[in-house]
C-alpha cells in the first residue's frame, strides 16, 4: 500500500521554495536594514553579567525592568577609564546596533559610556553648549576686558562658603585697598541659578563693583549644575559689568565658564587675577621706592662727603681770630726785636759819637790839668792870651771840677 504525503504542494509553492535565502543572506539583509537605522543611539540601563576579555574588550548585558540587550566595548582595557564597569552599575552609553552573524544576534557596540546621572547631565550640557555657541555667546569678540586696577569688586556667592573666605584672605594680603561687596546667593540646588542672576542684576543696577565674580568651590557635576543654566548664561552675557567665572576646581567646566568674560580655575585664582595689576603696581612702587631711597642715600652720602671736605677747608672765625692774634703777636715781637735792634745800633752809633765828642770835649782837657779862662759877664769870652787880661780885672777860671772867680794883679 502506498503512503500518502502529509502535505500537498502547489506549483507556486514549489517555485517559491526554489528562490529561498540562505541564513547568511537573511542575516545580511537584516543587518543592512537594522545597522544604518541605529547607527548612533544613547541607551540607559544597568550593567549585568560583565565579562572583561583578555584581549582588552569588555562584554556585558544592558538591561532594565523589561528588556535586556547584549553590549560590547572594544579596547576598554586599554582606555584611560574614569570609572570601572561592574554589575549593577547604572550607565548611559552611546553606540550603534550591530548584527553578529555567527550567532544571528544583535548587540550594542558602545563607543562612549558614563555613569548614569553625570552622563545625562553631560548630554544636556553639551546640547546647551552647542546652542549657545551657535548664537555667539562664547565668541571672544563679545567678551569685555577686566579693569586693570579695580577699586571695587562684587562677589556673587554663598557668604558662608570656604570660597569667599579664601578670596577675602588673598585680596587682603595682595590688595587690601580693594573694596569687596559680597552678594549672597545659593550656589547649589534648583533655586541657585535665579539667585545668582539676581546678584548679577543687583551689581549692575547699583554699581556694586567694577567687576563681578561668580564663585563656588568644587563638587560633582550635579553640585555645579546651577551654573549650566541657560538663563544664567544669558544674564552673564547681558551684564554691563565684566564677569569672572570662578566655579569649581581647575578640571571643572560649566556653561558660565564659557560665556563669562574670563574663567578662573578656582575662586582663589580669581582673587589673584583681579588683584594681579595691583600687585604689579605695588611691586613697581616698592621697586621705585627702593631705587629712590638708594639714590637719596647715595646723594646724601656724596653731599656729606662734600660738606666734610668743605668743613675741612673752611676755618672757623674763632680759629681765624686766634690765628690773627697769634700772627699779631709774632709781628709785634718781630717789630719789637727790629726796634730793639735798631735802637741798639743807634745806641752803639751814638756811643761812638759820644766817645768821639767826649774825646774832643774841653772837659777832658780840663781833667788833664788844663783850665779855661773866661772874661766875666754874659758874653763869657774865652781869654786865649795873657795880653787880654788887664790888671785888676776879674775873670773866671773853669777847672774840671768847677769854676772860680779871680782878679788879676
Amino acid at each position: 500500500m502506498e503512503a500518502l504525503p502529509l502535505f500537498s504542494k502547489s506549483k507556486e509553492e514549489v517555485s517559491a521554495a526554489a528562490r529561498h535565502l540562505t541564513v547568511t543572506e537573511l542575516t545580511s539583509k537584516i543587518r543592512g536594514v537594522v545597522e544604518p537605522s541605529f547607527n548612533q543611539v544613547w541607551v540607559q540601563g544597568e550593567v549585568s553579567n560583565y565579562r572583561p576579555a583578555a584581549s582588552g574588550h569588555a562584554y556585558f548585558s544592558l538591561k532594565d525592568q523589561g528588556s535586556c540587550i547584549s553590549a560590547a566595548i572594544f579596547g576598554w582595557g586599554a582606555r584611560k577609564k574614569p570609572f570601572d564597569l561592574k554589575d549593577g552599575l547604572q550607565i548611559l552609553c552611546r553606540g550603534k546596533i550591530s548584527i553578529y552573524p555567527p550567532r544571528g544576534t544583535y548587540q550594542l557596540v558602545i563607543d562612549q559610556v558614563e555613569p548614569l546621572g553625570s552622563g545625562a547631565l553631560q548630554i544636556a550640557f553639551e546640547k546647551l553648549k552647542a546652542k549657545l555657541a551657535s548664537e555667539g555667546l562664547f565668541d571672544s569678540a563679545v567678551k569685555r576686558k577686566l579693569p586693570k586696577l579695580p577699586a571695587r569688586i562684587a562677589v556673587v556667592t554663598s557668604p558662608t562658603g570656604a570660597a569667599i573666605q579664601d578670596m577675602l584672605n588673598i585680596l587682603k594680603r595682595r590688595a587690601p585697598q580693594i573694596r569687596v561687596t559680597v552678594i549672597p546667593a545659593l550656589v547649589q540646588g534648583t533655586e541657585a541659578a535665579p539667585q545668582i542672576i539676581r546678584g548679577i542684576e543687583l551689581a549692575n543696577r547699583h554699581g556694586l563693583g567694577e567687576v563681578i565674580v561668580l564663585a563656588r568651590g568644587g563638587g560633582s557635576i550635579e553640585d555645579l549644575w546651577s551654573f549650566n543654566d541657560e538663563a544664567l548664561a544669558r544674564a552673564i552675557r547681558g551684564s554691563k559689568l565684566p564677569v569672572v567665572s570662578a566655579v569649581g576646581h581647575e578640571i571643572d567646566f560649566t556653561i558660565a565658564d564659557f560665556v563669562a568674560d574670563l574663567r578662573a580655575p578656582t575662586p582663589s585664582a580669581a582673587a589673584e587675577i583681579v588683584s594681579g595689576s595691583w600687585v604689579d603696581v605695588l611691586d613697581r612702587v616698592r621697586e621705585s621706592s627702593t631705587r629712590l631711597r638708594s639714590l637719596m642715600v647715595r646723594d646724601l652720602n656724596q653731599r656729606k662727603q662734600l660738606l666734610s671736605h668743605l668743613v675741612a677747608r673752611v676755618v672757623s672765625p674763632k680759629d681765624r681770630l686766634r690765628e690773627q692774634a697769634q700772627r699779631t703777636d709774632e709781628l709785634a715781637l718781630r717789630l719789637e726785636r727790629a726796634v730793639q735792634f735798631r735802637l741798639e745800633r743807634r745806641r752803639s752809633a751814638l756811643q761812638q759819637v759820644i766817645g768821639k765828642l767826649d774825646a774832643l770835649s774841653p772837659l777832658r782837657v780840663l781833667e788833664r790839668g788844663y783850665t779855661l779862662v773866661r772874661a766875666p759877664g754874659n758874653e763869657g769870652q774865652v781869654i786865649k792870651s795873657v795880653h787880654q787880661i788887664r790888671s785888676g780885672e776879674e775873670f773866671e777860671i773853669t777847672f774840671y771840677d768847677g769854676q772860680k772867680a779871680v782878679r788879676a794883679i
